[in-house]
């Protein structure tokens, strides 16, 4: 081990830096956030540096460096481009066994920086021993991903109670049980959530009763997505992290469910139109069957579970069963399909609103409103209308659109095999047969930009560009 890692504690402690320019600042905003008493030895300072003097903020000490100024301070930087007067601020900091760190100049640094994942209270910190500052910075990004920016207030309150938790766990074998608990548990998703007086709760009741508590599970909605894993959201892929059982459907692309933790149970309960399906009330049932086994389950649907994905049904259940929950959206398909396509929803020039529609009716016989859904000037986005695609364009005109309003029907969309077909209302049966499932139905004037404006698919090579694959039945 190169160097031996340290938190310090700078608040209200002195620390020299010496030079005031970009890479100076930057130091500079990482003492201040550490509480430090920041002092300078700089000719000039940058425009940053200067507002942080006048706000107070710093104190500049002198303008050119004194071996003196370092017999009071607790630690040193030189960040100037002058590599004699770096040498000599490392050369006398040693001197006086004062700690010191020369940008960008390893063997003369006593300490170095780490790239910090900050989660206050809780920090974590990475190094590569001053040999590989970009493979930490990247390491870093990685565990950004990872850390939901909740740790720190669940850290935070963790502090407060510890007193209590001591006193009432007297082994310590017992107390990392409660916390493994506590932080694995309802708590972290409150925490989370930002309800923190029922986060409090709960650890109240884990202390009066940690054999009831310990069976409590949770369950979390979480929208997947169209299908491009790269548009899953963070919290998303955190939550998915830590789920003891995924509960998944059809519309869940492989490459997001690559991305649930690996020791997790995953149960398919998918529906298909005309095919094999799991009923709602099945789906219900395993929610809270999972949760009330003390998991923490996590619903992982295609698109945004609260938009025509039945999330709402599900956590009703959940309520009923008295089960804490949470919903993590995601992007929908009408968003994420057209953007990949190439097609806005709404233009200044062709449509002034767009409407979220459902192609599969309720079995009472509940049937849409087809003289609003064919007025001009606005975008459909029809989900899970394939099916009926022939139904629907016979609707639209009979109420007033034209049959030559532009159509696309975007099939797997956003996915690498994606496929968008294009036309007019007259024909959209007939695209809608040669789209593959699943499709996204598009009515409206702005589909006529997807040829100016498509970027994404598989297209036979141009010059090294691939554009996309575009069927055109107009």
């Amino acid at each position: 081990m190169d160097y031996l890692p340290l938190f310090a504690d700078l608040k209200k402690r002195p620390v020299l830096v010496v030079g005031g320019g970009d890479v100076a600042a930057r130091k500079i905003d990482l003492l201040l956030r550490a509480g430090a008493e920041v002092r300078i030895a700089a000719q000039t300072l940058s425009p940053e540096v200067e507002q942080r003097h006048q706000a107070g903020e710093v104190i500049w000490l002198a303008r050119e460096f004194r071996a003196e100024q370092l017999d009071d301070v607790f630690l040193v930087i030189a960040a100037t481009d002058d590599a004699a007067l770096n040498s000599d601020v490392f050369e006398q900091a040693n001197q006086r066994c004062v700690l010191a760190n020369v940008v960008d100049d390893q063997p003369k640094c006593s300490f170095i920086f780490p790239s910090i994942v900050d989660r206050s209270p809780l920090v974590v910190a990475i190094s590569s021993s001053g040999q590989a500052p970009v493979l930490a910075r990247l390491l870093r990004e990685k565990l950004e991903t990872l850390l939901p920016a909740s740790l720190g207030k669940m850290a935070e309150i963790a502090g407060e109670w510890r007193g209590r938790v001591k006193e009432r766990f007297k082994s310590m074998s017992a107390r990392r049980r409660f916390w493994e608990q506590t932080f694995n548990g309802p708590f972290a998703s409150l925490t989370a959530a930002g309800q923190l007086a029922q986060a409090e709760e709960v650890l109240q009741q884990q202390l009066d009763n940690p054999e009831v508590s310990s069976q409590n599970g949770e369950v979390i909605l979480v929208g997947a997505g169209p299908g491009d894993a790269g548009l899953l959201t963070l919290r998303g892929l955190q939550v998915m992290q830590q789920a003891d059982v995924v509960l998944y459907d059809y519309l869940v692309s492989e490459e997001v469910l690559d991305l649930v933790r690996r020791d997790a149970e995953k149960i398919c309960v998918g529906k298909r139109g005309g095919g094999s399906s799991v009923a709602q009330d099945e789906i219900n049932r395993l929610l809270v069957e999972f949760a009330l086994q003390g998991k923490k389950v996590v619903r992982l649907k295609g698109g945004d579970p609260f938009i025509f994905g039945r999330g709402g049904e599900e956590l009703q259940a959940a309520a009923a069963a008295g089960i804490p929950f949470q919903v993590v959206p995601g992007v929908t398909a009408a968003a994420g399909a057209t953007a990949y396509a190439g097609i806005p929803l709404t233009h200044r020039d062709y449509a002034q609103s767009v409407m979220f529609v459902t192609g599969q009716a309720r079995p009472d016989g509940d049937t849409l409103e087809w003289a609003t859904l064919a007025k001009g000037q606005q975008t459909l986005a029809i989900y899970m209308g394939a099916m009926k695609a022939g139904e629907i364009g016979q609707q639209l005109i009979a109420h007033g659109r034209s049959a030559q309003t532009p159509v696309a029907v975007i099939g797997r969309g956003t996915r690498q095999d994606q496929q968008v077909f294009t036309g007019t209302l007259e024909n959209i049966e007939q695209l809608a047969q040669q789209a593959p499932t699943p499709a996204l139905l598009v009515v409206g004037e702005v589909v006529a930009l997807h040829q100016q404006l498509a970027w994404f698919g598989h297209q036979p090579q141009t010059e090294g560009v691939q554009r996309p694959s575009v069927v055109n039945l107009a």
